[in-house]
């Protein structure tokens, strides 16, 4: 990736009175054009790279620059560091090591990958999550369309996307594309792809939007609304998932929660898992909906 050559440029210049530009290009593997482009972004970016022509000609950082190594404080190379390790931590290799290496040398001080920060972003789907990861990482950098088959609750197919972003939220791993059978953005979790292979079909950037990161400006779609009342036992749960102010305390003790959700099936498996510490208040045709539910499970044994 050009950040991880970038900051590689960096450490080296850093630690090297001098070099080539064939030395830096069989070094990161791209052409001399390739590092002249990166040599003027880095200049652009207030690094102070000099470049000599000649027999004695080369790359280097200006001298000043040189001693003071002050790129970055420890601080914010721990934080770096502690990113980059989580990284590892899910695509299941060493590979940002190197890197890590590398920013290591940009300080003064003697900074250790280990730190007050540990950001460990695996998955109990230890063997098939990784694979995934590098593909579809692979995938968005080459600008490759995917196929995979999909399973939601709506049912299973086939899905090509052109993916653009791999996101880490609400505990779990998506890929974020442009889907071609729904002509839009859409997110897919990475836990419910299957048979994910790259077609090997280049796609033309397209107007993406901004993904919003703030979960508060996301705009969902909550059909249904209902009030419940909750044992003084679940107060973890729901301090946990909703906030202290998500609910209101009464005298002895029961929760009353105010609750919108996306559709009447997925709350009602929310609520299973509050086992006998829920109750529906209103609306009061859910409450015969939700009997119905727990009926049909009991049926079952």
């Amino acid at each position: 990736m050009k950040i991880d050559r970038l900051i590689g440029m960096i450490s080296i210049l850093l630690q090297k009175e001098k070099v080539t530009a064939p030395y830096l290009a069989e070094k990161f593997e791209v052409s001399r054009r390739t590092i002249n482009r990166d040599v003027e972004n880095l200049c652009k970016a207030g690094i102070p790279v000099i470049t000599e022509q000649g027999k004695n000609g080369g790359i280097s950082i200006a001298e000043g620059y040189k001693v003071d190594k002050t790129l970055f404080t420890s601080t914010e190379i721990q934080a770096i560091l502690s990113g980059l390790k989580s990284l590892d931590s899910v695509s299941g290799s060493n590979r940002y090591q190197l890197l890590m290496d590398k920013l290591s040398c940009c300080s003064n001080e003697y900074v250790g990958a280990s730190g007050p920060v540990l950001i460990n972003l695996s998955s109990w789907y230890g063997s098939s999550l990784p694979p995934k990861f590098e593909l579809i990482k692979d995938a968005i950098e080459k600008k490759k369309r995917i196929e995979f088959h999909y399973y939601g609750p709506g049912g299973e197919n086939t899905r090509i996307i052109e993916p653009c972003l791999l996101i880490f939220e609400w505990s779990s791993w998506y890929v974020w594309g442009y889907c071609l059978l729904r002509d839009d953005f859409r997110m897919f979790k990475l836990n419910r792809m299957a048979q994910i292979q790259c077609t090997n079909e280049e796609f033309d950037e397209r107007d993406i939007p901004p993904y919003r990161m703030d979960p508060r400006e996301v705009q969902w779609t909550n059909e249904v609304n209902i009030t419940a009342e909750f044992d003084k036992t679940m107060k973890w749960r729901l301090i946990e998932e909703f906030g202290i102010d998500s609910f209101r305390e009464s005298p002895d003790g029961k929760l009353t929660m105010r609750i919108d959700w996306s559709d009447k099936a997925s709350l009602f498996c929310w609520l299973l898992g509050f086992r006998d510490c829920v109750k529906i208040i209103e609306p009061v045709e859910y409450q015969a909906d939700f009997l119905e539910l727990l009926e049909r499970i009991k049926a079952l044994y």
